[in-house]
């Protein structure tokens, strides 16, 4: 099994909601764990509320949102994962930087759990990779979140920021090797 734990920072720090946010993913074949630990000051952000009938949906970075990108080792090749703290959710494919980006269909469904409490919330995912990869190739991954500040003002976070501006997408900012 590979894991790895992560704290993800602001884009611009002087204007991020004062907020930790880390976690840890780990690799066993083709089953992906990854946790979200979001805490700190929690009303200063705008978390979606939980729906009864989670589906996917689209645009979910434009409010809180966990997101992470699994690349292929030596590909262009990668997958966007957008988790709503509300259970709603969706897959993209790419086959080169921000380029040829498909819906991934081959996901109906993305179960999740978000547990909220007063101070913190954390999300938890496990997904069978098997329907875009097979359990042999080394991935690259990117881990970030959106958060919506109460003026509605939005933050990114990730594992670092290599550009002069905030770019989830940056092959660059897939630090974690699993």
């Amino acid at each position: 099994m590979k894991q790895s734990d992560f704290s993800l920072i602001p884009f611009a720090s002087n204007t991020a909601p004062e907020l930790k946010i880390t976690g840890s993913i780990s690799r066993q074949q083709n089953r992906l764990n990854i946790k979200y630990l979001l805490s700190g000051n929690l009303s200063a952000i705008i978390v979606p509320q939980s729906v009864a009938a989670p589906t996917r949906r689209y645009d979910l970075w434009e409010h809180t949102c966990c997101e992470f990108f699994l690349g292929l080792k030596d590909s262009t090749q990668y997958w966007e994962f957008n988790l709503s703290p509300s259970g709603n959710w969706n897959v993209f494919r790419f086959f080169d930087y921000r380029q040829d980006i498909a819906e991934e269909i081959v996901f109906s469904s993305l179960p999740f759990s978000v547990l909220q409490q007063t101070d913190s919330w954390q999300l938890n995912l496990e997904v069978d990779l098997h329907k875009i990869i097979s359990a042999e190739p080394d991935l690259e991954v990117g881990i970030t979140t959106v958060i919506e500040k109460q003026d509605h003002q939005l933050s990114y976070w990730a594992l670092n920021h290599p550009t002069y501006q905030a770019d989830f997408h940056n092959r660059d900012s897939f630090k974690i090797d699993l």
